[in-house]
């Protein structure tokens, strides 16, 4: 089974991806919703990071509130270095294990993990293939806009990112996701049949 990465920047159309290479019938692990996972309480990292950055990051329930979380990271690449030491190790042994014991299930031919920062982590070097979503650097302000963040919050968040540019260097297939949603599918779709004749 191959173990492939699926990155690409910031609203640059990896979910959309992973959506199409599910229903087209891969297997695939949402780095994002892993580590939300593991800062529930009673996980973790939950304890961990509220140590480093605060007791007053938890909500009502007890939760860590993300958004205020998101919003001291992005503003200190110390502090954002600082969130990854504490999740990325225990994101990374998640995906592993759970890839594993897809690969001895035997029943697909490729499984994908969804994450931004595949190659900034360094999981990207534990994987064997690469495939990088992109867009244009203005599509993703743009999207990123519509979904309720300022300019600047925008910019900061992409800039925390490895330029895509250097992605596309690493990537082993690429998906164009500048175009319509069908032309975007449509690559997918070619991607997805290449993957399953190696079964």
């Amino acid at each position: 089974m191959l173990k492939l990465g699926l990155t690409g920047g910031i609203a640059s159309g990896k979910s959309f991806v992973a959506a199409i290479l599910r229903e087209t019938g891969f297997p695939v692990l949402d780095a994002d919703s892993i580590s939300h996972n593991l800062m529930e309480p009673g996980q973790a990292a939950h304890n961990e990071i509220l140590e480093a950055f605060g007791a007053d990051l938890r909500d009502a329930p007890g939760q860590i509130d993300r958004h205020k979380l998101a919003a001291i990271v992005f503003a200190d690449p110390l502090k954002l270095a600082r969130l990854n030491a504490i999740l990325h190790p225990r994101v990374e042994q998640t995906i592993f294990r759970q890839l594993d014991d897809w690969r001895k299930s035997g029943t697909y031919p490729a499984a994908f993990v969804e994450a931004a920062l595949l190659i900034e982590a360094g999981m990207a070097s534990r994987l064997d293939g690469l495939v990088v979503a992109w867009c244009t650097p203005e599509q993703q302000l743009e999207r990123l806009r519509a979904r309720g963040m300022s300019e600047t919050e925008a910019r900061r968040r992409i800039l925390a990112q490895l330029p895509i540019e250097e992605k596309l260097k690493r990537a082993t297939y690429t998906i164009n996701c500048s175009g319509t949603l069908d032309e975007t599918r449509a690559q997918v779709q070619a991607l997805a049949a290449k993957l399953h004749k190696l079964q």
